[in-house]
């Protein structure tokens, strides 16, 4: 009733022949497993503080909401369970702050890209702050590994009488193992409109041909950390004025200007210790200027 099956014919259905040959081409990102994760968060604003109206994840992406007690929402944590970021990943993360809302977003740690292959992990931030409402975006560093592909985009929409304090930060391998970064491909780009009309532009970009090159003084010098800061809000000469006067005592390279109805402020470091240091003084002086609200140095970088 049964045919039996001989060792030897056994043997030839279980071959490697039989499986699909993967070696014919070079390896590639797309035929690994990528992570597609999302993370939005709306929030508005109401007589007892800041509420949250809507949250969705999709993993790797999870946001928390630290508290202390009974107090209203004050900052939200974006965490990449994934653990780092590798070719071919796409990540996203939207904050839309409605009406009198006021919230600090930043993430749980250091982000790590690492080596890719040939696919560009690709990471987008979106940014809506609406009229009366106070957004800080201050995540905490992003560590570039050797070989590294990173495509980031902060897209951020901002309407008359909001207020907004928006930062990324990039380091160039970890300074305490003695990693190098060079080659590679990252390119970081800040789109800003207000009220609908694009009124910022700018993007950083390095490539394999431009590591060898990127210690030149033109470039990036012996600087191996690097971060860009954006502010909107009122009184915008007044307070480019007093960051002049505080960024002479940093520690670190450092220029502000103001373009656009846009407050811009560049920070140079030899290393992310240096720089962090940077950033920390610049948010507790900063932050009392700007009164109440989130822009302040979040619970997290202490973490």
């Amino acid at each position: 009733m049964f045919d039996a099956i001989s060792a030897p014919d056994l043997t030839d259905d279980l071959s490697f022949s039989q499986t699909p040959d993967v070696s014919k081409g070079p390896p590639s990102d797309r035929d690994l497993q990528r992570a597609d994760g999302c993370g939005r968060i709306v929030l508005s604003g109401s007589e007892n503080g800041t509420r949250i109206e809507d949250v969705f994840e999709r993993s790797p992406i999870r946001i928390m909401f630290p508290r202390t007690g009974h107090r209203a929402v004050e900052e939200a944590v974006q965490i990449n369970t994934a653990g780092g970021i590798a070719g071919g990943d796409r990540l996203e993360c939207s904050v839309a702050a409605l009406p009198d809302a006021s919230i600090a977003v930043t993430t749980q740690a250091a982000e790590k890209v690492y080596r890719a292959l040939y696919e560009p992990a690709r990471v987008v931030t979106r940014l809506k702050a609406r009229e009366s409402a106070k957004l800080a975006w201050l995540p905490q560093e992003t560590i570039v590994f050797d070989r590294a592909r990173l495509h980031r985009t902060t897209e951020i929409e901002l309407f008359s009488g909001a207020e907004l304090l928006a930062i990324e930060w990039l380091v160039l391998g970890r300074a305490a193992h003695g990693e190098v970064v060079t080659g590679g491909n990252i390119t970081d780009s800040w789109r800003v409109k207000k009220d609908g009309r694009l009124i910022w532009a700018d993007s950083f970009r390095i490539t394999d041909e431009i590591f060898p090159h990127v210690t030149r003084k033109a470039l990036l010098a012996n600087c191996k950390a690097v971060a860009t800061l954006i502010y909107f809000g009122p009184h915008l000469e007044k307070r480019l004025d007093f960051l002049r006067e505080i960024i002479l005592c940093l520690g670190c390279n450092c220029a502000a200007t103001l373009v656009s109805g846009l407050i811009v402020v560049r920070f140079a470091a030899k290393e992310s210790s240096d720089l962090k240091l940077a950033l920390r003084s610049f948010l507790q002086q900063f932050g009392p200027e700007l009164g109440s609200g989130p822009f302040r140095v979040p619970k997290m970088w202490s973490c």
